[in-house]
Parts: C-alpha cells; structure tokens; sequence
C-alpha cells in the first residue's frame, strides 16, 4: 500500500484532498506546516496558518482516522518566502510569495519531510493535474478554470511531479464544498484564505515596514521625460499599472510604469504606454521537456488572473527566455511569474527580468 503525506492547511480543499486519498486506499498520514510567529505576527486572521487552522486540519484528521503531525517550518518560511518578498520590492520588482512558497516550502521542504518519512507521495488541495506522457510527468490545468492553479506550480520537476498528488483537479469548487459537508468536516464552510497569508488586508509597504523596522524615503513622481510630477511616499508602495492611491492632482490619468531604484523615483506614463508586446525571463523551469525548441509557438500568462495570451517563445543560448505576443500586453512587471502553456498542459515558467 503506497504511503501519502497529506499537506493539510486547515482548509476544506486540502481536507477533500485528504479524504479522497483515503477513500482511494493509501496509508494516509496528514500534516501541517507551521509557518506562524506569534512574536512576529506574520500570519493575519485571514490567512491559512493560524492556531486555528491547526486545530481545524487535526480535527479532520481525527475524523478520518489518520496520524496527525505539525512540522514547523517557521524559519523556512521567514528565509524563502519572507525574506524574498521584501528583498524584491526593495528592488523595484513585484514578486508573487504564493509561487515561492510552492517552491521552496511546500515542494522542497515538505517534499524532503515526505523522503525523510518514507512517504511516497505527498498531497495538496491545489486545482492542477498530473498525468504521465510516455516516460514524462506533465502538468496541466484544472478541469475548474476558475479555480486553475497551475501558474504557481509551474517550478514543479520532475521528481516531485512524480512523488505528488493533487486529488482536486478533476473538480468544481462547488463539488469540493460538498464532499466536505457531506462528510460533516468542520470547515466545510470555510471560507477560502487570501492570496497572501502574511499581509494583512493587502498593505504590502505597512507589512515591510513593520517587519524590517525600516521606513522608506519619500521621492519624486516624474514622468519619462523626467520633469517633476509631484513627490512619492515610498518607492515599495507602488506596483506597475497603479492609478489609484498616488495622491497627485494631474490633466490625465497617469500610471506606474517603472521605478528607479537608484534615484528613488517612481515613473509614471500613459495607459497608452503601458502596452508592450515583449519580455525577458530567467530562472525558466521546463516540465513539458528537458531542453525546449529555439523557437516555438505557447499561450503566456503573465499574472496569476489573466488568461493566456499566444506568442513566440524564443529560447536564448544563456538560459534567459523571451516571449513576444501577438498582440500587445498592458503592464508587464518585473518579479512575476510568466508561464507557458501547450492547451492545458505546463510548458515551464520562469521570472520576468
């Protein structure tokens, strides 16, 4: 009988996946990553790694009769999620922690508690799927298209492809919410937790500044040409594509399009000149293949809530990776993910330069 480790987060997607894993016969074992400080305040009440989210993964492990651990992982979570997500916005990029926490949490760290245990698989709630091509693990989309998670997944290889399962991926949310009250588990009900479980009600900057005890300068707003719009409040409180919040009287709306970190400066444009039809990534993870073509045609996404958009995907002879649309791409930032995609199949990702 193969041996599941079941990542539960105290969630109703990761309780579902843990039932169905026992409903398919596996020796199912379920754990919790603690990755909340109570010194530190990291996780807000609407994340997914409370006290409260213990307690309710516990007690659904309870009803299904599995063991039950708490790996904590704190000081992971602090280095490889934390830590990058400040590091990047104090670089001028937008980066996405829920990508790095697949990364280097849930698929390094816990990968390697499943090995040490002699597991053979471990499980999660994410909405993706993993079929076997030939010798090949891929993975693709979800059957749920609203509830698609493959774009943070896209840094999967081969050997955790081939060591995970995701039970959810042939299903609606709706069915998921109806297993778990038909099973009569706690969260059933539960509502779903915010992207970024360690930012409370979304305020990146105040959440940076509480963390690292630094404030950060006000500068200048200035537009392409270099002429003075008004002052900023703090380079990491502006995102590429932002209109509101800049606190500027101006003839015509203006937008975020770049940040000078040297300068402290945050550059503002037109809608206009927010489109761009090209990008450069690096740190390109391939699933669909070991070595991809010199050029070939995907769909890219270039955020988590966009659809995917056709191009030309040129592979560079320094590993860096340039995708051209077809058709122009409006707010193009620097630290987000952009993935390919074959249909519903994962070519790779890597991050926008």
């Amino acid at each position: 009988m193969s041996k599941a480790l079941i990542a539960m987060s105290g969630g109703v997607d990761s309780s579902v996946a843990a039932f169905m894993c026992v409903e398919r016969g596996l020796d199912c074992t379920g754990a919790t990553m603690k990755l909340y400080d109570k010194e530190k305040n990291v996780c807000s009440e609407n994340g997914c790694c409370t006290e409260d989210d213990i307690a309710d993964a516990r007690a659904v492990a309870t009803r299904l009769n599995m063991p039950f651990h708490v790996f904590n992982f704190t000081d992971d979570f602090d280095t490889e999620v934390i830590a990058r997500f400040i590091d990047a916005y104090e670089k001028g990029a937008t980066p996405n922690p829920c990508i790095d926490c697949n990364r280097y949490i849930k698929f390094e760290r816990f990968f390697r508690k499943m090995q040490e245990l002699n597991f053979d698989y471990i499980v999660t709630g994410h909405y993706a799927r993993i079929e076997k091509s030939g010798e090949r693990y891929l993975l693709k989309k979800a059957v749920d298209a609203s509830k698609d998670q493959s774009y943070v997944l896209y840094s999967l290889t081969q050997e955790q492809l081939s060591h995970t399962l995701f039970p959810l991926g042939e299903l609606k949310k709706e069915e998921t919410r109806l297993i778990a009250e038909e099973k009569g588990f706690i969260n059933a009900k539960k509502r779903d937790s915010q992207d970024i479980c360690f930012v409370p009600d979304g305020d990146y900057a105040a959440f940076i500044e509480g963390y690292t005890g630094k404030k950060y300068p006000c500068g200048d707003f200035v537009d392409k040409c270099g002429n003075k719009l008004g002052s900023h409040c703090g380079i990491i409180r502006y995102t590429i594509g932002q209109r509101k919040g800049l606190g500027l009287a101006l003839p015509a709306p203006m937008y975020v399009c770049e940040k000078d970190i040297a300068n402290n400066k945050v550059i503002l444009c037109s809608n206009e000149e927010l489109f761009s039809t090209t990008l450069t990534a690096s740190n390109f993870n391939w699933i669909a293949f070991d070595s991809p073509p010199k050029s070939f045609k995907a769909d890219a996404k270039i955020r988590y809530n966009q659809a995917a958009q056709p191009a030309t995907v040129t592979a560079n002879d320094d590993g860096t990776v340039t995708v051209t649309f077809d058709t122009p791409q409006r707010a193009i930032a620097k630290g987000q993910a952009v993935v390919l995609y074959d249909g519903d199949t994962v070519i790779g990702g890597g991050t926008i330069n």
